[in-house]
């Protein structure tokens, strides 16, 4: 796997190494050992699934918050999405900063997102799919959102007008 920080502290686009031969290639997607080389989290409570039908569907921007802080390893596995992450560390140096990395299933990237991020991305095209590993499970109750096009982070969405669910258009802006 190859790892490549982003800009945000402890953020990291992950790469497959892939093996060749005339069959096709393998290739590991997911590995303790390299991550926690990396210092990086390795303990997976969840997998989840996200399909989109239509391109221009927007999921975001969500968080957890202590006591289920979570880290995210997010990867495209059909079509492309545009991910994209806010660090509301309140120690960072790149605190309100973004990042956005396009994940498609050609590409093969992962997204690292860790505790303290907000994330949630775009579909680039008609019926893609992306695939989660969390590090916490699901609590309702330490679930936020922001709003997707909140004028403090200034995102570069792709695409200008998303298709949003009323959740995600109900989001407010940031409040530290």
């Amino acid at each position: 796997m190859i790892f490549t920080e982003t800009p945000l502290r402890g953020a990291f686009v992950i790469e497959i190494e892939p093996r060749p031969d005339d069959r096709g290639f393998f290739a590991r997607s997911f590995c303790q050992n390299e991550l926690a080389a990396h210092g990086l989290a390795t303990g997976i409570a969840q997998a989840n699934l996200s399909y989109n039908h239509r391109k221009g569907t927007l999921r975001g921007m969500h968080y957890q918050v202590p006591p289920y802080a979570e880290v995210k390893m997010v990867r495209c596995t059909r079509g492309a999405i545009f991910d994209a992450i806010v660090d509301l560390r309140e120690d960072s140096p790149t605190r309100f900063q973004w990042f956005g990395v396009e994940l498609t299933a050609d590409n093969r990237k992962m997204l690292y997102v860790p505790q303290g991020f907000a994330h949630g991305y775009q579909s680039l095209t008609e019926e893609s799919e992306a695939f989660y590993l969390v590090t916490e499970f699901y609590a309702p109750g330490s679930e936020r959102g922001i709003r997707w096009n909140d004028p403090r982070f200034r995102i570069d969405w792709p695409i200008k007008e998303p298709v949003l669910s009323p959740k995600d258009e109900a989001h407010p802006d940031y409040q530290p």
